[in-house]
């Protein structure tokens, strides 16, 4: 991910939403360590906060993220879904019913299946998908399992997937 991140100028015009599977436990300082290395602001994504550009939003843990019809935010205690809270597929099935065909979801390496079927529904939106390439996957569970779905439309390295999000931002 840092791979990606750490392409994005601050003043990049597209917010970037992250799933990343943690431990309700774990004490973690992912945000303020990619925030040392990245340009773009980076933060955990708050109830009822409204989505802004150049953001990257991260789903706190235990807490499953979704997207509202107003462009904000909204936590749940939901059940796990794919045995994970957050979980991919809540956010992807949820900001698909928001965004539609200018949803861009990208599949990075991960070690279950969370995330198939939101790429299913946001490819049947309309919206771009992305997932990461096995050879460049710590873990490739996740991206192979969003490839065999047949809704994947590009399989690209994370300096690849940088450089579609800064040429997608141009455009």
């Amino acid at each position: 991910m840092i791979r990606i991140l750490k392409l994005l100028p601050a003043n990049f015009g597209i917010p970037i939403i992250v799933v990343q599977h943690r431990s309700k436990d774990e004490r973690t300082l992912l945000e303020e360590v990619l925030q040392q290395k990245c340009k773009v602001t980076i933060k955990q994504a708050d109830e009822k906060e409204m989505i802004q550009p150049g953001t990257v939003y991260f789903a706190p843990p235990d807490y499953h993220l979704l997207i509202e019809n107003d462009g904000s935010f909204s936590l749940s205690c939901d059940a796990p879904v794919n045995y994970s809270r957050p979980s991919i597929d809540v956010l992807f099935e949820t900001a698909a019913e928001v965004y539609k065909e200018r949803l861009l979801a990208i599949i990075l390496t991960g070690a279950n299946k969370d995330g198939s079927n939101g790429i299913k529904k946001i490819a049947t939106m309309g919206g771009t998908t992305i997932a990461q390439s096995l050879e460049t996957a710590d873990y490739r569970e996740m991206p192979q399992a969003a490839i065999n779905t047949g809704f994947v439309q590009l399989v690209l390295t994370p300096e690849a997937i940088g450089q579609f999000l800064l040429d997608t931002m141009k455009n």
